[in-house]
């Protein structure tokens, strides 16, 4: 009997697992209802709106407040821009995969924003907004599906796309694939809601239970990865 190649089917690949992505996009929901409720009403994955309230703000002459909503786009940016110099420099090394490092540098800059007072929210939601876009730029697929999570417009319109498939196939890949879809934006406005309810009460530091949802997610990877070595050894 020929030895077949190993193949990790979704396993392979530990960052795109949907276990892995529920924490990710929870604290997605979180840190935009951080930002907004705690820092300023300004939006830290959630760029377009700060495009429209900063477009606002300058078409009134408000020079400063639109500036507000400039320095989180900008700070996006250079997340997105970090995340590919990262995976450029890391990505062939051994042991720790580039995506965890990532993790670690969104852990370690959260932890900081949860030490900035009020008076430096200009700071501290330019370091989330870092944080989302290496998020973002990092883990763009769910099992091998192109997928977001910070954000919602790209993810409800590949749910919808695939129920539709699903309606005029009956393929129920398409159906498990919409599943999954409606499971990230269910956790993205789980995690919006947490925001919501805990910032006030927790102040600044609230955003210190983001840092709990990544270290899951974190760990994880570890755990799949290690679940694929075996897989593959077996075969």
């Amino acid at each position: 009997m020929p030895i077949r190649p190993a193949t990790f089917k979704h396993r392979g690949q530990m960052s795109d697992a949907f276990v892995t992505t529920v924490f990710l996009t929870v604290s997605g929901g979180f840190q935009d209802a951080y930002t907004y409720f705690t820092r300023g009403n300004v939006y830290a994955n959630a760029q377009t709106g700060n495009v429209v309230w900063m477009s606002e703000r300058f078409f009134r002459g408000e020079w400063a407040e639109g500036l507000r909503y400039l320095i989180p786009i900008l700070a996006f940016m250079l997340g997105v821009l970090a995340a590919e110099r990262l995976r450029h420099h890391t990505r062939d090394r051994q042991g720790m995969h580039w995506r965890q490092l990532v993790l670690l540098v969104e852990m370690a800059l959260l932890v900081a924003v949860g030490f900035l007072p009020l008076s430096m929210n200009e700071l501290a939601n330019a370091l989330v907004s870092f944080v989302c876009a290496m998020q973002v730029q990092a883990f763009r697929k769910i099992n091998g599906h192109p997928f977001a999570s910070t954000m919602c417009i790209g993810n409800l319109r590949s749910g919808v796309e695939a129920l539709d498939l699903f309606a005029r196939t009956r393929d129920r890949d398409h159906l498990r694939r919409a599943g999954q879809y409606g499971g990230a934006l269910l956790c993205f406005a789980i995690g919006a809601g947490l925001g919501s309810a805990v910032s006030p009460a927790m102040g600044v530091k609230a955003i210190w239970l983001c840092c709990a949802l990544l270290l899951v997610s974190f760990a994880l990877m570890f755990v799949r990865e290690e679940e694929a070595k075996r897989e593959g050894e077996a075969m």
